[in-house]
């Protein structure tokens, strides 16, 4: 069994959330408690899922669609707060690039699981 922690789509991953936690620590209050909590739930539930899709084989298929809805859940919310003007353009672009990373990694695993 590989080591999650050595998987590159766990690390990206985890490299997104700790970035996320820092953007959303510069939320306004009207925002941090409502969309910023959400984007941190579904970026830990993102790394949940990864791991159990590692450790899990049978249900391995299941669990990298899980990732991917909350990868697709992350970006969307991610781009209401852009349009909210709740951070700059180039925080949004980087986080965007890093999802678009993870998105690609998460579909060679599907395909390696296929």
């Amino acid at each position: 069994m590989v080591i999650y922690e050595h998987l590159p789509v766990y690390k990206a991953s985890y490299d997104l959330t700790l970035q996320l936690f820092h953007v959303i620590k510069k939320f306004p209050k009207e925002f941090k408690y409502t969309l910023g909590e959400q984007i941190k739930k579904d970026s830990l539930m993102l790394i949940s899922s990864i791991y159990k899709a590692n450790v899990m084989k049978e249900r391995r298929k299941e669990l990298l669609q899980e990732c991917r809805a909350y990868l697709e859940s992350n970006k969307v919310l991610l781009r209401i707060s852009k349009d909210l003007h709740i951070f700059p353009l180039d925080k949004f672009i980087f986080l965007s690039q890093s999802i678009e990373v993870i998105s690609k990694q998460l579909t060679a695993r599907e395909k390696s699981v296929n």
